[in-house]
């Protein structure tokens, strides 16, 4: 497959402006987090573990949008399921924890902003809001149609993205005080995602059909890799194209069906590690408050430090 793929060329495959996207988003973090961030007042400096969390959602964001997972996820539904996982489930994840809460305040608390905020991250909205949108994207007729332009398919990407986010919030949000959900309504609340998102799944996974024109039809197949596609290179390689069966051993059914379990089993292990940390951390602060360290001197006695060790 990927010696058939480089028929694309470089640009398609690469996507060399939106790594350089990518890296100036790096560099203004890099700045306003670090040397620069004094402009914004008196702020600390990013920790070690939010750079790295950040710049690992750097990573992740080209990987889905610009490595070429993008060009395949054009060409194979499997390919679009891997990217929508990374995309919508783990860039989001690693952006909001990356982010000094003090930057987060701040774009919080944008004037007008504020208020909808709040609206939109409470939880049952935005877990219907950003489920209810992911379902509803992959209704054949929705994602036929969000693949016939490029300011169609951005817009309805981005928005979901948005989305995404506002769901993330109440389970990943760094701040105490939005930090509303306990532990158990947290597992719940992703539980109640992963539902959602598997429904959708299982239709593509049953389905004995082609569902999608973009992957099975000739004309708006080569309409969506427009998409990703340069121009001039697109209409060099349009009259040996044939299909998406190029470049798969698998026919339209097994690759959808595939696309199917892939999301199922990532969003799972995404979802899973997620419910996995909210546990260990509820655990762990449970334990401190029912069994608190000893003092220096409660240690001592119990013949647990030395007496010189104690000030």
């Amino acid at each position: 497959m990927w010696l058939e793929l480089q028929i694309f060329g470089f640009r398609a495959l690469w996507s060399p402006y939106f790594l350089a996207f990518v890296l100036l988003l790096s560099l203004l973090y890099y700045l306003f987090t670090g040397p620069y961030r004094h402009v914004f007042g008196d702020v600390k400096k990013a920790t070690f573990n939010e750079q790295a969390l950040f710049y690992s959602s750097m990573f992740v964001l080209y990987l889905a949008e610009g490595s070429p997972v993008d060009l395949m996820a054009h060409i194979m539904m499997s390919a679009h399921m891997t990217q929508m996982a990374l995309f919508y489930m783990v860039f989001p994840i690693l952006a909001i924890r990356g982010l000094p809460i003090w930057l987060l305040e701040k774009i919080i608390n944008i004037k007008g902003l504020k208020t909808f905020f709040k609206i939109v991250t409470i939880p049952l909205i935005a877990l219907l809001v950003f489920n209810s949108l992911f379902a509803l994207y992959h209704i054949p007729a929705v994602f036929d149609y969000s693949k016939s332009s490029q300011l169609i398919h951005e817009s309805i990407k981005i928005f979901l993205l948005v989305t995404s986010f506002f769901m993330w919030w109440p389970v990943v949000t760094p701040f105490k005080r939005a930090n509303n959900l306990n532990p158990l309504l947290k597992m719940v609340y992703l539980l109640g995602s992963t539902v959602i998102i598997s429904i959708a799944c299982a239709l593509l996974i049953f389905s004995s059909n082609p569902m999608y024109e973009v992957y099975t039809a000739e004309g708006p197949w080569l309409q969506a890799l427009s998409l990703c596609v340069p121009g001039d290179v697109l209409d060099g390689l349009a009259p040996t194209l044939s299909g998406a069966d190029m470049f798969s051993p698998l026919n339209a059914v097994e690759d959808q069906q595939l696309g199917g379990i892939i999301m199922m089993i990532v969003q799972q292990i995404i979802y899973g590690f997620v419910i996995a940390w909210i546990f260990f951390t509820w655990f762990s602060k449970k334990s401190l408050e029912n069994d608190p360290m000893p003092s220096e001197a409660e240690q001592f006695k119990k013949g647990i430090v030395h007496p010189h060790e104690v000030k």
